[in-house]
């Protein structure tokens, strides 16, 4: 862990275009999530593609209990890259980012990295009212356990 981002990864028995299946449809997300703050996505369509936004129902007492979430598609390389930025519904990212890269170990395994980014994070009262890092490490382990139990179903 740096001091403005946490990394972890995993390797998965799946190919990387099943992870990727999983990891784009933000429907699934829920099923993900190691922190508890998601709760369902707000009928979007699959992540097609850098510029896609997807909206997101979360609960957290950081913002005072259920709020939205726009995430704002910054990466996309199918079965390699999403990444996204998120912003509270109807406001334009304040500079965290999540990023998810797979570089496949062939046919049916697949390295996964899970990126939590908060460098581009520069108002100082937002940093201090969030307390980043927001998510743990362990949580982002969590989440990776979830990925993996979804894609191979143990």
């Amino acid at each position: 862990m740096s001091d403005n981002k946490i990394t972890v990864q995993r390797t998965i028995q799946a190919s990387s275009a099943d992870v990727f299946d999983v990891l784009s449809n933000p429907e699934r997300h829920v099923q993900l999530d190691g922190s508890g703050f998601v709760i369902s996505d707000e009928k979007t369509d699959r992540i097609q593609g850098t510029g896609d936004v997807f909206t997101m129902n979360m609960t957290g007492d950081h913002m005072g209990g259920d709020y939205q979430t726009e995430n704002h598609v910054t990466g996309y390389s199918q079965n390699q890259l999403l990444a996204w930025q998120t912003a509270p519904a109807g406001q334009e990212p304040p500079g965290w980012q999540w990023v998810w890269e797979l570089e496949s170990e062939g046919s049916d395994s697949t390295r996964v990295r899970h990126t939590y980014d908060w460098s581009n994070v520069t108002d100082e009262a937002l940093l201090k009212k969030v307390g980043f890092p927001l998510v743990t490490e362990a949580q982002l382990e969590e989440s990776l356990d979830n990925l993996s139990q979804a894609v191979t179903g143990s």
